[in-house]
């Protein structure tokens, strides 16, 4: 697994200084929910080789995962930007690992006077955005045999890993599925010999393959990210 954070890895060499003094490295445990709804908004994460997600909660119980944040993310920005009330979200641990942790208000600060982090992030922003909404457009649009794949291979980016260490439980409730439904689709992938899962482990055999039964959203959220966020 990487241990670096991207968005950190880019920021200007003297606002980097400034802020390690500030940063906190923390381990997290799968599942460790970090942000309940209805809580304000005080800290921002920066995933090292941990998978964050974002999950909103229907009021029959039902919960999908609405954005996933890893190594080339930051969770928490709206509070930088200055929206430090309440969401109705949760981010919860999805792979444990370690992050580096900010006091949002601490952050604020260097965004407010470099304009160099003010444009790296606001163009992370706008990556975010995209993610989101391929999310929705995907979850409206396409088959679960098109979405798994597209799900495990953004989980697989992001912690730089073919080891998934998710439960079918686990990622039913990210796709906002049943559990059977997920089982019949990790079963056909495996048949092709694509991953293998195996006790709460998936383990991607076929990336090029695993990408051509994806549906286009992960090659088009791929692409966003590079273009704004100048990946090599």
């Amino acid at each position: 697994m990487t241990a670096e954070n991207q968005i950190l890895a880019a920021l200007p060499a003297d606002v980097h200084d400034r802020l390690t003094p500030h940063l906190d490295q923390v381990t997290l445990s799968q599942g460790t929910i970090i942000h309940h709804p209805g809580e304000p908004l005080t800290q921002v994460y920066f995933p090292l080789n941990c998978l964050l997600s974002i999950t909103l909660a229907m009021q029959d119980g039902m919960t999908a995962e609405v954005g996933m944040v890893g190594s080339r993310e930051v969770l928490g920005l709206n509070a930088v930007m200055g929206i430090r009330e309440s969401t109705q979200t949760t981010y919860i641990a999805q792979v444990g690992g370690d992050a580096m942790k900010i006091e949002a208000q601490i952050l604020r600060q260097e965004f407010e006077r470099h304009a160099e982090l003010y444009e790296l992030l606001l163009r992370y922003t706008q990556a975010f955005l995209a993610q989101v909404s391929q999310t929705a457009a995907c979850n409206a649009l396409h088959t679960l045999d098109q979405r798994l794949p597209r799900w495990l291979l953004e989980t697989q980016t992001r912690i730089q890993s073919n080891y998934l260490p998710l439960t079918q439980e686990f990622i039913a409730e990210m796709l906002g599925v049943r559990r059977s439904g997920v089982t019949q689709a990790a079963q056909r992938l495996q048949e092709r010999k694509l991953i293998q899962y195996r006790r709460g482990k998936v383990q991607i055999f076929n990336q090029t393959a695993l990408e051509a039964s994806a549906c286009e959203c992960f090659k088009a959220t791929q692409a966003e990210y590079a273009r704004l966020l100048r990946e090599s």
